[in-house]
């Protein structure tokens, strides 16, 4: 009889980044100074600036969306994400993102009776509960025991929903103050499907599929056929890349759209009023609190943990091995940053794959790119307020959509790494239920029965 496919171990015991989390003695930088220094410094300047417009696509769609119809205040969401974004990337240096919550985000659009305070409780809820598994170290056990296989099940099923809402951006008018699609989107125009279809060829022109990610160890026989058979094309490689970097194509995209969105209505310049908005302690009643709980918590608590979490850890492991982002120190950083801004009306916010898979897909490489970011979003909402909301309401959602589409898609390309059809298997089978039943929860929990029921007809093969 032929023995089954071996299953993958937990994420962690392939994961450097994990058991370093149970050796204190692993390598730490000499100097805080020196850690931050470089965590901030810029590899290629056009590149990170490039890369801090790969998460726009979901930030702006969805907190412009809470602030038409429940009044978010756009200004103090500007000022705390913008510190959000500075401080990760001066933590991690690497493009962590920071990302609207969605599932509280759903809950409000789709509910009218959800409202601020409402919320804000989910998101302060939410944010100690990740919070106390962070302090307690008991992230550190959820990451281990995660078989990579749901991991990236979960990245799939996540890449495939930017990507199938991304489509719907493109393909549909949307109706932000609703968060629903309107009628198709007209082929001429400012929003038309000319110009995102022109804004996907233009990224494609310019970025490609991406940069492959498979590495080759120093000193081995491969590394020395790739030196070999490849010094005669560095030249070309090198000149490839850097014409590739010198165009900031998320950059162009954006800053286009800003153009197009004043055009489409030039009186909102006029509209602009100078000075941050005045922030407010929100008060959060007990019904709040109880619905909060309910409707926006319950849902987003596994979202969070194992998206904004787990996920984040792992591709965050893979796309930069040099660098640690540990699930006790994302889980903390998440946290604290919630049980500040949530009290004041900033929008719930966590760390997200999606979010890091676009930033990288354009080009960010360290933390300089998110803080350059955050240091964009802080200037608006100090100097322009929520009046900057003017502005926004006209931005072609079809160009968002194309940012969008790029973030999903990178993200679901880190799926591709599964080498047996066992672990295919028990990816795809989370991914499936996630998407069908718009639960990352039960596609985790399918997940896990898949990959234990594997374990045991291995083991049960085996003994026979």
């Amino acid at each position: 009889m032929t023995s089954a496919p071996a299953m993958a171990t937990p994420a962690a015991l392939s994961d450097p980044e994990a058991l370093s989390d149970f050796h204190p003695g692993a390598k730490r930088p000499a100097s805080l100074l020196g850690r931050a220094r470089g965590n901030l410094t810029f590899r290629s300047v056009w590149s990170e600036l490039n890369g801090a417009m790969g998460d726009l696509g979901t930030y702006i769609p969805i907190v412009l969306s809470l602030s038409l119809s429940r009044h978010l205040d756009l200004g103090t969401t500007l000022i705390f994400t913008g510190i959000y974004n500075a401080v990760t990337g001066l933590v991690y240096g690497v493009p962590m993102p920071v990302q609207p919550m969605k599932s509280i985000a759903a809950a409000a659009l789709s509910d009218p009776s959800f409202d601020i305070p409402e919320i804000m409780a989910a998101g302060i809820l939410t944010a100690a509960f990740v919070l106390l598994l962070g302090v307690t170290r008991l992230m550190k056990l959820v990451y281990w025991f995660v078989p990579l296989p749901v991991v990236r099940g979960i990245q799939l099923a996540q890449g495939l929903n930017f990507a199938m809402a991304a489509v719907k951006y493109i393909r549909y008018e949307q109706d932000l103050s609703k968060g629903k699609s309107a009628g198709r989107r007209p082929w001429a125009g400012l929003d038309g499907l000319v110009l995102a279809l022109a804004a996907v060829c233009f990224i494609v022109l310019v970025n490609g599929a991406g940069e492959d990610q498979v590495q080759v160890a120093p000193g081995t026989i491969a590394a020395a056929q790739e030196e070999e058979g490849g010094q005669g094309n560095n030249s070309r490689r090198s000149w490839r890349r850097r014409w590739a970097s010198a165009i900031p194509s998320a950059v162009i995209v954006f800053v286009l759209g800003v153009v197009f969105a004043i055009i489409r209505h030039p009186a909102a310049v006029k509209e602009l009023r100078l000075g941050p908005s005045r922030m407010r302690v929100v008060h959060i009643p007990r019904e709040a609190w109880k619905q909060g709980f309910i409707k926006g918590a319950v849902p987003q608590i596994p979202l969070s943990v194992l998206n904004s979490v787990v996920a984040v850890c792992k591709l965050t492991r893979d796309l930069f091995p040099e660098k640690e982002a540990s699930a006790t120190s994302v889980s903390v950083t998440m946290g604290a940053m919630n049980l500040v801004g949530c009290w004041f009306g900033a929008m719930p916010c966590c760390h997200g794959a999606g979010g890091l898979a676009g930033q990288y897909k354009f080009g960010g490489r360290s933390g300089a790119c998110v803080a350059a970011l955050g240091g964009l979003k802080l200037a608006l909402g100090l100097l322009l307020g929520g009046s900057v909301l003017r502005v926004l309401t006209n931005f072609p959602v079809g160009l968002l959509g194309v940012l969008l589409l790029f973030a999903g898609v990178e993200l679901a390309i880190a799926a591709r790494d599964m080498s047996t059809k066992a672990e295919a298997f028990v990816m795809l089978v989370c991914t499936a239920v996630s998407l069908v039943g718009s639960s990352a929860a039960l596609g985790f929990l399918c997940g896990m029965v898949a990959h234990g029921l594997l374990l045991l007809r291995t083991w049960t093969v085996s003994s026979m």
